[in-house]
């Protein structure tokens, strides 16, 4: 995925993902939407920061079909010029876009603070303008050959066959795809936390401050992985949320506040965040503060106990068909989780106590070492958030960057 893009080459796995459905030796980016489309399929691949996936969901009479398409668009992309021109104009257009948008705007400029520019999390998965704009059909050849190859890749397959069926059909289609050396990847040293910090990026006339505060959290292979679901459930998890209920329903600062932990191989984010009404961004800071600092004390048990039935009666739902079967398969494979990770999800939700809640909280939410990103009218809301004392605030450009005040 994106952690593997070369310097200057941001994006780079995701244009890669995005160009294997538009033309392969023997196919052309119309021929596979046609053929896609007169089978009955669904056809894609993407890219996220731990993985590059190529996808099909297809009915079981067309499977034979299906596989065809589905193995010349994974093993023999072309990558065609014309095609890749277009391609890279509309994520051009697309950067140009977010940079109006204050939410995108935040997203970018929290990664880049908490991160910062050693570290692939503090680049965007989409790119920037720059290393988008030098992007040549040599650079998406060079990573896939890299790193589309039979060694670095697990084949997930759910619905009506059989092992021997579907492994003579795969056989038959992926028994020559060559292995090749892949090259370890170790990531970068995760910056140090800072005091906490209000970071400022002035949005002339913006109607809501988009907010996102938070700090490092941890890899998906923390062993706190059910403690911190249950958490998150609590404090910004579903409606029901404390930040939602306070920011929302009590004082009807935003439409929807959150929380969450982005596990990744490394560790990811956590984010609290929220779209807040400009004339309210002081107060929301205050009341974020308030349900961060709060989350550290004892959850009562009662809604410990609302949290993990959230976990568990949900998780049915998640299994309800083959698409979704799939995809809940793929962090097994990905992360290395056990085989029986599904089967043991409800007792080790159940196995969460108010003490475990209470540790993990005080572990990876430390008020005193927050970046709160702040997207807005500066010249309306920075004298309030001066007077909340929460933080020195710096002001920073759409990237996140120190500008002179």
């Amino acid at each position: 995925g994106g952690t593997v893009d070369p310097a200057a080459k941001e994006g780079v796995a995701n244009l890669t993902s995005s160009m294997l459905t538009e033309g392969t030796t023997s196919r052309t980016s119309l021929r596979i939407a046609d053929q896609a489309a007169f089978l009955g399929v669904n056809l894609g691949a993407n890219s996220s920061w731990d993985a590059s996936t190529v996808s099909l969901h297809a009915p079981t009479a067309q499977l034979d079909s299906a596989l065809a398409l589905f193995s010349d668009v994974a093993l023999r992309p072309a990558f065609p010029d014309q095609d890749f021109q277009r391609v890279k104009r509309t994520r051009l257009t697309n950067l140009l876009q977010l940079k109006d948008r204050p939410t995108a705007i935040a997203d970018q400029a929290y990664a880049s603070i908490l991160y910062g520019s050693g570290h692939p999390y503090g680049h965007p998965l989409i790119g920037t303008e720059a290393s988008i704009t030098g992007m040549t059909t040599a650079d998406l050849r060079a990573f896939y050959q890299s790193n589309f190859v039979p060694n670095n890749s697990t084949l997930i397959i759910v619905g009506d066959v059989s092992p021997a069926q579907i492994e003579r059909k795969i056989n038959a289609l992926f028994g020559g795809w060559q292995q090749r050396p892949v090259t370890p990847y170790s990531f970068a040293e995760t910056p140090k936390a800072a005091a906490t910090t209000i970071y400022l990026i002035d949005k002339p006339g913006a109607a809501q401050s988009s907010f996102r505060i938070g700090s490092i959290g941890v890899p998906r292979s923390t062993k706190d992985y059910f403690s911190l679901n249950v958490l998150n459930t609590i404090l910004g998890g579903p409606f029901t949320s404390r930040l939602n209920q306070n920011l929302r329903e009590k004082h009807g600062y935003t439409y929807g506040a959150r929380s969450r932990f982005d596990m990744r191989q490394s560790a990811g984010p956590f984010t609290a965040s929220a779209e807040i009404v400009t004339a309210k961004t002081d107060s929301g800071l205050v009341e974020f503060m308030n349900e961060l600092n709060g989350i550290r004390d004892t959850v009562p048990s009662v809604e410990l106990r609302k949290a993990k039935r959230y976990l568990q009666l949900g998780m049915p739902g998640e299994f309800e068909t083959t698409q979704q079967i799939a995809t809940q398969l793929v962090p097994v494979a990905l992360y290395g989780l056990p085989l029986d990770y599904y089967n043991n999800y409800v007792s080790n939700i159940e196995a969460v106590t108010q003490a475990d809640v209470q540790r993990v909280a005080r572990q990876y939410i430390n008020p005193s070492s927050l970046a709160i990103v702040i997207v807005g009218d500066r010249k309306s809301i920075e004298q309030g958030l001066r007077g909340v004392n929460t933080g020195p605030i710096s002001i920073r450009d759409f990237f996140g960057q120190p500008v002179s005040q």
